[in-house]
C-alpha cells in the first residue's frame, strides 16, 4: 500500500496506519522525501500521522533521517496543530545526536513549544531540549540558563524531571 492508501484506508486505525508507513520507512519501501511531501500536503491529522511514523522508524533506526528530515521536523514545530507540534518535537529528540551543529532552528521552535498551553506539547518539547543539551554542543552556553529559566517558571514536576534528567547528564560529562 503506498502512504496515501494507507492514510484513506479507514478501516486501520491510528496506531496501525503510523506502524505501517513507518514500517514502510524501516524496510526502505518508503523514502523520508516522499512521506515528507505527503505530510506537507496533507490535512493536520494526516500530517501528524506521518510524522509519528517518522517518529516511530526513527526511534528504531536513526539512520534514515537525512538534513531534509530535521529541516522539516524543525518546521513542523512551528505548525498551528498540537499533536503535529508533540510529534515533530519527539523525533527532533531521536535524531537530534546526527545533526549537533544543525540544531538552531529546531531549538528556537523547542524553546517556543516549551511555553505552549499544551502539556503534551511542553512535555515533547522537554524531551527534545533535553536530549539537545546531552549533546553538551557550544550551544549549551546560552540553552542551559533558557531551559533553567523555564524549570523556575515551570509547575509541572514531570516536565521539570525531564529537564533535571538533561541537565544532569551534563554535568556528569563535565
Amino acid at each position: 500500500m503506498t502512504i496515501e492508501e494507507i492514510l484513506a484506508d479507514k478501516q486501520l486505525k491510528g496506531k496501525a496506519r503510523v506502524k505501517a508507513i513507518g514500517n514502510g520507512l524501516l524496510q526502505r519501501k518508503v523514502g523520508v522525501g516522499e512521506l515528507i511531501k505527503i505530510a506537507k500536503d496533507s490535512e493536520p491529522s494526516n500530517r501528524a500521522t506521518c510524522i509519528e511514523a517518522l517518529e516511530h522508524a526513527t526511534r528504531t533506526d536513526p539512520a534514515i533521517d537525512n538534513a531534509e528530515v530535521l529541516s522539516f521536523l524543525a518546521e513542523a514545530l512551528a505548525d498551528d496543530a498540537p499533536r503535529v507540534k508533540w510529534e515533530s518535537a519527539r523525533a527532533i529528540g531521536n535524531i537530534a545526536h546526527q545533526f549537533p551543529t544543525k540544531l538552531q532552528k529546531a531549538v528556537r521552535n523547542l524553546l517556543e513549544n516549551a511555553e505552549h498551553p499544551g502539556k503534551v506539547v511542553r512535555w515533547s518539547a522537554a524531551v527534545a531540549l533535553a536530549e539537545i543539551v546531552k549533546l553538551k554542543t557550544s550551544q549549551n552556553k546560552e540553552l542551559i540558563p533558557v531551559i533553567e529559566s523555564i524549570m523556575n517558571r515551570c509547575e509541572d514536576e514531570s516536565i521539570k524531571k525531564i529537564y533535571r534528567i538533561g541537565l544532569k547528564a551534563v554535568e556528569r560529562k563535565k
